[in-house]
């Protein structure tokens, strides 16, 4: 890839959507009103707008290696509490993908040095879970299913939060755990139960 290439691009894609709206650039800069918080991964191959066919101003983004929501990441935390508490969004996806680079990394036993601390959290998951993760005798079946388990836990790490706990009581927020498949480009909703799993942790992580 030429980097200059970029701005070229750039004055194209100007250039297409003025040529469909030539209002396009000044409804853009009135401000937005998303629906909906992408929590995702880094990963190049996750292009979080396009997969789900929407675009500038329908959803705001935050992506980390292995779509991670941990407590103590001020960044993650921030976005959360902007997006739930000031944008209203009414929805919050975390949204994992099949050959996750940083899942895959988190089931060896490498030193991938400052990175140990961020894999510990997936580590935790493989913790939480080895039972049903251990009885998969095939790797990529087993690396898959930490895949979906790991955005499962994130999304009861949402859950815990005071934002999300006071948006659901205030207006019925929504929290969904999805699964990308890089193999077929299809998104998979893992069906969490919201609901239940605010029931069961409750007890512990009540915040009013």
């Amino acid at each position: 890839m030429d980097i200059k290439n970029v701005f070229s691009n750039n004055k194209k894609w100007i250039k297409d959507k003025l040529a469909v709206d030539a209002n396009y650039f000044e409804e853009l800069g009135k401000g937005q009103n998303p629906e909906l918080l992408f929590i995702g991964c880094s990963d190049s191959r996750v292009t979080a707008e396009e997969l789900m066919g929407l675009g500038p101003g329908e959803v705001f983004v935050h992506r980390n290696i292995a779509n991670m929501v941990s407590g103590i990441d001020l960044n993650a935390m921030s976005v959360v509490e902007y997006a739930v508490s000031h944008l209203k969004v009414n929805h919050v996806v975390v949204c994992g993908h099949y050959a996750c680079g940083g899942v895959k990394a988190a089931m060896q036993s490498a030193d991938l040095g400052v990175l140990n601390g961020w894999l510990r959290n997936i580590r935790d998951v493989y913790r939480i879970h080895r039972e049903e993760l251990n009885a998969i005798q095939d790797e990529e079946k087993k690396y898959d299913r930490l895949v979906e388990l790991n955005v499962k836990e994130q999304c009861v790490n949402l859950i815990k939060t005071a934002a999300v706990q006071k948006a659901y009581r205030d207006r019925g927020l929504k929290v969904h755990g999805w699964v990308f498949d890089v193999h077929t480009g299809k998104l998979i909703d893992l069906k969490i139960d919201f609901e239940k799993f605010l029931t069961d942790i409750m007890e512990i992580y009540h915040l009013d």
